[in-house]
């Protein structure tokens, strides 16, 4: 059995999944017909299994999703979106976030826009890249706002760093000359180190006419548009947020 002073090691040096894999092997008559090596192989597997798990819970929360229960297996491809299997299968994968690569995922509202974009960074979450969900309204807003209170380029830093940055609403809101410099600023530190998803009810060949001013409007396209993935959702009829009949 375990001593108090093992169990209290354990939990100092926060080896819980080694703690209860431990727990359940004295629990297990078949456990104690293993060999060492073979016990010690299930409790560091275990470990690293807690930890990944672990990992996984604290990235999917700093994420903070809009649509958090939205994943890739829940998909649906019966709805005429101009959705491909491939394509989302291959995005899936995670290749696109692990060479900085960015996707444009462009429809009318209800097409799914928002639930696909959420759908994908928690599958970035669940493959151990850092996600940060914006709106683009809110974002520009909390960078108004940093600029005055002296924390703008913190703020930078972290939008910098995360793996998979997803703005959602893009176009949604008029633009100042502020705005454009912030947006520039923002993409200009991606550039080939992290992903950014675009979730906007505007068509990519109207987002030059949206920014409006043509030499930010050409440096920010230039940092988004090239070498990027594309998703062009289509709605029939229904929107995806009515209620199914």
């Amino acid at each position: 059995m375990l001593t108090h002073p093992t169990i209290d090691t354990l939990k100092a040096l926060k080896l819980h999944g080694m703690l209860g894999a431990l727990e359940e092997q004295q629990r297990d008559p078949a456990a104690q017909s293993l060999a060492f090596e073979e016990r010690l192989a299930l409790i560091v597997d275990r470990e690293r299994l807690y930890r990944d798990n672990q990992r996984r819970t604290r990235l999917l929360r700093g994420a903070r999703l809009k649509v958090a229960a939205a994943c890739i297996e829940d998909i649906d491809y019966r709805a005429a979106r101009g959705l491909d299997k491939r394509q989302i299968a291959a995005l899936a994968s995670g290749e696109w976030i692990r060479r900085a690569q960015n996707l444009l995922i462009s429809g009318a509202t209800g097409s799914g826009k928002t639930w696909i974009a959420c759908a994908l960074a928690q599958q970035a979450c669940r493959q151990g890249s850092a996600v940060l969900y914006w709106r683009v309204p809110r974002l520009l807003e909390q960078l108004r706002i940093a600029h005055g209170d002296g924390s703008y380029l913190r703020l930078l830093k972290t939008l910098a760093k995360t793996s998979l940055l997803v703005l959602d609403d893009w176009g949604l809101s008029a633009l100042s000359t502020q705005d454009r410099a912030d947006l520039l600023e923002i993409l200009d530190d991606r550039v080939n180190t992290g992903s950014t998803l675009i979730a906007s009810q505007l068509p990519v060949d109207t987002w030059h006419t949206y920014l409006g001013e043509p030499t930010l409007a050409d440096a920010i396209l230039d940092r988004l548009v090239h070498h990027s993935h594309r998703i062009e959702l289509k709605t029939h009829g229904r929107s995806m947020r009515s209620p199914q009949a």
